[in-house]
């Protein structure tokens, strides 16, 4: 596919009139074609207008042919082939066989939201029936469904080029809710947005839709960013990125006439938790789990929100035996490239704190890796009074570093997690033995966290109808939500009841003929589908 350089404006290719920006390759610096020209103001606000144009038909679409949309975009990506994944492994230097599994992500959650669509239970459809018989007052007959908010902006992350970005899960959810979508390109992955934005356009086309449906904006995020956030036309926001940037869209959203939501989801140290039974194994079994946590630490360069930055072991032998194989793992290790020069900046800033701060040891260092941006990943140790007393080991160091923490017992891990702020994950190791240990902390992770989980690593999030990809606030903006996995629907969504509506004027979901064959609750009582 050709590469043009310019937003896709409710299907257009547009030049912008405000500069130009590259893509640089992290692995070397250099600049890569084309430059992207980069909109005004004003090009933002033809996209938001479309949408809002686009949104009475999009949002009235018969389920079909709204989840066939979502199926040809995911055909149109996988159309590309391997152009796409060159095309982001140059931008990010993330490797051809993590980018084709994160391709195989991003078009299977689009397929899972056509799915959500088909079904339709996300309508969340509920009817009372008049009562009119009903003493001292009658009931009136009342119907409720979910509604789409209205359009949506989506600002690409810069360490998931596909499957956190363009046609990514904000995206597909946004479009499976029936909102239109504005994206903001992340300006370090251009050529990779364009691709998967000329998919997402094909599919729009092909279906006869309105062109407002979709737009893919490049520009500045401290400029158009924001104005895009600050548009009336924009009803919610989905980002995935630093807490900085995504608490200043949160005031921008906050201080509109309207305020909007804003579905952050920024910082996470992901906590884990080895009790001593995880430890009592042969010196191979632990050197099986060091190299596990060291794993999940490096992959993708440590660039994952769910990197286990934090790692609870006991104090005494067993923990030591742990915090040796450490050292053993990552010290071979040499540091792989970055997604950008001021992301591996910030880590080494990262870095340089934790070395810094006082009682705090690097149990093992490996070395840089070739080229540009590939800082030598790092694990460092330090007992739990330390931390507790030192917030800068509470803070997240995006990138492959992690701080192993030495504990005595329940009640300071408990105290511990009391003072964390909140988090995505939090992992708990540990053997039936263990059970009664930590059952006590369970509680207190479930105040802190979106998940939990026994047994395995944080990294690697499963996209399915369970999963939560969320957590209280600095991990995400909203706790009441998740970013992966089919509940994300209900952010673009809210209630609207309709009373004494005749058959004529209800909405298809509500009909009593039930056209759209959608799960309803009738009188409080399940009426599946197929049951009119």
């Amino acid at each position: 596919m050709t590469l043009h350089g310019h937003s896709l404006i409710a299907g257009e290719a547009t030049p912008g009139t405000s500069g130009s920006a590259f893509g640089i390759n992290p692995a070397t610096n250099e600049q890569l074609e084309p430059a992207y020209s980069l909109i005004s103001e004003k090009q933002l606000q033809e996209a938001t207008a479309a949408a809002e144009d686009a949104f009475g038909s999009f949002s009235a679409l018969d389920p079909e042919e709204h989840a066939r949309f979502l199926d040809a975009i995911a055909e149109n990506i996988e159309a590309v082939g391997e152009e796409l994944v060159e095309r982001a492994s140059l931008e990010t230097g993330l490797g051809l066989d993590r980018l084709r599994g994160e391709r195989a992500r991003t078009t299977g959650q689009l397929r899972l939201f056509a799915n959500v669509v088909r079904q339709g239970d996300f309508r969340g459809v509920r009817i009372d029936p008049a009562l009119p018989g009903r003493t001292p007052l009658p009931r009136a007959d009342i119907r409720q469904r979910q509604i789409p908010l209205g359009p949506v902006a989506v600002f690409g992350a810069s360490n998931f080029p596909l499957a956190f970005s363009v046609a990514g899960g904000d995206t597909a959810s946004a479009f499976a809710a029936g909102c239109p979508v504005i994206v903001k390109a992340h300006n370090a992955h251009p050529g990779t947005a364009e691709l998967v934005g000329q998919a997402i356009t094909k599919a729009v086309k092909d279906l006869g839709l309105h062109p407002g449906v979709f737009s893919l904006v490049y520009g500045s995020g401290s400029s158009i960013g924001q104005a895009l956030v600050a548009d009336p036309a924009i009803k919610a926001v989905g980002f995935t990125g630093s807490r900085a940037g995504g608490t200043a869209l949160m005031r921008t959203a906050a201080a509109r006439p309207e305020p909007i939501p804003v579905y952050a989801e920024m910082s996470s140290i992901n906590p884990v938790y080895v009790f001593p039974g995880a430890l009592e194994g042969s010196e191979e079994d632990i050197k099986a789990l060091a190299k596990q946590y060291i794993g999940s630490v490096t992959g993708s360069s440590g660039q994952l929100c769910t990197s286990p930055g934090l790692v609870f072991v006991p104090a005494g032998e067993a923990g030591e035996r742990f915090a040796t194989a450490v050292t053993g793992e990552v010290t071979p290790l040499h540091g792989q490239t970055m997604l950008t020069g001021g992301i591996a900046t910030a880590w080494q800033h990262g870095y340089d704190a934790l070395e810094a701060a006082p009682d705090v040891e690097i149990l093992g260092r490996g070395t840089e890796g070739p080229g540009q941006n590939a800082p030598a990943p790092a694990v460092f140790g330090a007992d739990l009074d330390v931390f507790i007393n030192n917030p800068i080991l509470h803070e997240e160091v995006f990138g492959a570093a992690s701080l192993v923490v030495r504990y005595k017992g329940i009640e300071d891990l408990i105290e511990a997690t009391a003072k964390l702020e909140g988090q995505l994950t939090a992992s708990l190791h540990l053997t039936e033995a263990d059970y009664a240990t930590a059952a006590p902390l369970i509680p207190t992770l479930e105040r802190k966290v979106g998940r939990i989980i026994i047994n395995a690593w944080p990294t690697g999030v499963e996209v399915g109808h369970a999963m939560v990809h969320g957590g209280p606030f600095p991990a995400t903006s909203d706790a009441k939500t998740t970013s992966v996995g089919t509940l994300a629907i209900d952010r673009f969504l809210r209630p609207v009841a309709y009373q004494n509506f005749p058959e004529e004027l209800c909405p298809a979901a509500l009909k009593d003929a039930n056209p759209w064959n959608v799960n309803r609750l009738v009188d409080g009582q399940p009426q599946p589908a197929g049951q009119g």
